[in-house]
């Protein structure tokens, strides 16, 4: 079986930008034309439930909001043991369930070698369903940064 890279947003869509992950999938899922052995999925605010998932997966990229202390909008990329210390702090309750996933997910060995977390600085974290100016002007720069972690 070829190694498959997973491409999983993470974030609950009715708390503004913390929704952003679902919507990068969404718009993945419209442009289509993924490589082969690539699947998309919205994880939503799953955490363990996710763990299936992981199976025979090679790459993990995870699409949420991340809170790094920088400008709303900014993007960040965070590899390897760097992901685990970014979901120290939180953003939304689902992070902690992505932190549980990833524990889980090494103690029985379905780790996923490399994973990679795209993330933005949320602006606004509160009961809304669009996402805030900020977040929503750099959705397009997000989307292409999943494309060229893609090799697309």
């Amino acid at each position: 079986m070829a190694e498959t890279t997973l491409v999983l947003g993470l974030g609950n869509t009715v708390m503004a930008d913390d929704g952003v992950g679902p919507r990068v999938i969404g718009v993945l899922e419209q442009r289509g034309g993924l490589p082969e052995g690539v699947a998309l999925l919205d994880g939503g605010t799953l955490g363990l439930d996710l763990l299936p998932r992981l199976e025979g997966v090679g790459r993990l990229i995870i699409v949420d909001a991340v809170e790094a202390g920088l400008p709303p909008g900014s993007l960040v990329r965070l590899t390897g043991d760097e992901v685990p210390l970014a979901l120290e702090t939180k953003v939304s309750p689902h992070q902690m369930g992505l932190k549980d996933l990833l524990a889980v997910a090494r103690l029985v060995g379905q780790l996923p070698p490399e994973i990679i977390l795209l993330g933005i600085q949320p602006a606004c974290i509160e009961m809304d369903t669009e996402l805030s100016a900020e977040v929503s002007a750099r959705l397009p720069d997000l989307v292409a940064t999943v494309r060229q972690e893609l090799g697309l």
